[in-house]
């Protein structure tokens, strides 16, 4: 039991925010690389997707032109995966190879400071790069309604359903080896199937429903209706609701892995 816990609510305890406050710290350290692949990264996905294979597409999807269709659907594949890459080793290592978590549950801080403060850096990195490739697209003209302004909230909330579920299973697994059976069975189906790239609808009807299922097609159909300035194919608050509910459960369930290796 870490030390705020056994001594009560009485004692003063670190909030979250300074432990979002020490990874910043050690953001400072890479944060040139990391804005650097920010941009580039966008450019020679929208050059080599939206311009590239683009340019085989002559009719668009549903009326509009490739690039500004597939726009949005990186926007929010982007968010899906940086929140799944600063959500799995990261958070193995902070267990078994580093024992950051260790030492901050032994001063005083409470499982959700911990996670908390992680999570909170986790979103830091979603829209960071969320906000950074909808700038490198707005250049780009691939962006048609002001409605775009919204798509960081909708990749912070996709973010937070992807990162809070990973978390936990990161935290359950042995080794890393469990890590890129995730990556391979998940992360890369979901990718590919998730409405990114083509419409789900292309889809047959099995893998449909499967697609429907993945938090990262809702933020998909969500980042679409903004950019294009259209209605999405579900309701706002049907998708919100949605994403909430894997934001939810997700902490829920880490919070109890969390609790369980670290509380002794």
């Amino acid at each position: 039991m870490s030390v705020a816990e056994r001594a009560g609510p009485g004692v003063a305890r670190v909030p979250a925010l300074a432990v979002f406050a020490y990874y910043l710290v050690g953001y400072r350290r890479t944060w040139r690389a990391g804005v650097f692949s920010s941009f580039l990264l966008p450019v020679l996905t929208v050059l080599g997707f939206g311009v590239g294979v683009g340019a085989y597409v002559d009719r668009g999807v549903g009326g509009v032109p490739y690039l500004d269709w597939l726009v949005p659907g990186l926007i929010a594949s982007t968010a899906f995966q940086v929140a799944v890459a600063e959500s799995t080793w990261p958070v193995l290592s902070n267990f078994r190879w580093i024992g950051t978590y260790s030492a901050q549950a032994a001063a005083p801080l409470r499982i959700g400071d911990i996670m908390g403060g992680h999570l909170a850096f986790v979103l830091f990195r979603v829209l960071t790069s969320t906000v950074a490739f909808l700038l490198v697209t707005a250049l780009f003209g691939a962006l048609r309604s002001p409605w775009a302004a919204v798509v960081p909230l909708v990749g912070l909330l996709l973010g937070l359903a992807v990162a809070a579920p990973v978390f936990a299973f990161s935290a359950a697994v042995p080794s890393d080896s469990y890590l890129a059976l995730l990556f391979r069975f998940a992360v890369i189906p979901m990718t590919l199937f998730a409405g990114v790239f083509f419409p789900v609808e292309q889809l047959p009807g099995g893998l449909r429903q499967v697609a429907y299922v993945t938090p990262l097609w809702h933020g998909v159909d969500l980042c679409r209706a903004a950019t294009l300035g259209v209605a999405p194919q579900w309701s706002v608050p049907g998708h919100l609701l949605y994403l909430a509910a894997w934001s939810v459960g997700g902490w829920l369930l880490a919070r109890r892995v969390f609790r369980r290796a670290l509380v002794v």
